[in-house]
């Protein structure tokens, strides 16, 4: 397995596909966050709000982001993220989550973070600054 010190920029981290988005895992996420908005868990509450479908959370999109780091994390941490949601994430939509370095330091890689639908159209996009241990 390669290592995040050897990552240089251009370089891809493995791509993370997450499984369908099911309500389970937006009624979970919304115990755990406190956010119960009902457009989130409910289709009626969705439809009367004006959209298609219950929405995921922004903030569990952003929240999976973190997969993608999972097998550095005896490397660094993640220090600050910085994202722009771009798109609605519903119910059954596969995700995949992208990471391409931009810039390194000796102490800090930044890389440009997406998360993807499943045609393609991004659901946000930002950087992730991730600090080495020295």
């Amino acid at each position: 397995m390669s290592t995040l010190h050897a990552k240089q920029v251009g370089d891809e981290l493995s791509p993370v596909v997450l499984p369908p988005v099911s309500r389970l895992d937006l009624i979970k996420y919304a115990g755990a966050s406190g956010d119960y908005n009902p457009i989130h868990t409910i289709d009626e509450e969705a439809e009367n709000a004006g959209l298609p479908g219950i929405i995921a959370h922004g903030m569990w999109t952003m929240g999976n982001l973190s997969k993608l780091f999972t097998p550095y994390y005896e490397e660094g941490y993640i220090e600050t993220y910085s994202i722009r949601f771009k798109g609605m994430v519903f119910l059954n939509d596969e995700i995949s989550l992208k990471a391409k370095l931009t810039e390194r330091t000796d102490s800090h890689l930044t890389f440009q973070v997406t998360a993807l639908k499943q045609d393609g159209q991004e659901a946000l996009r930002g950087d992730v600054v991730f600090a080495l241990f020295q």
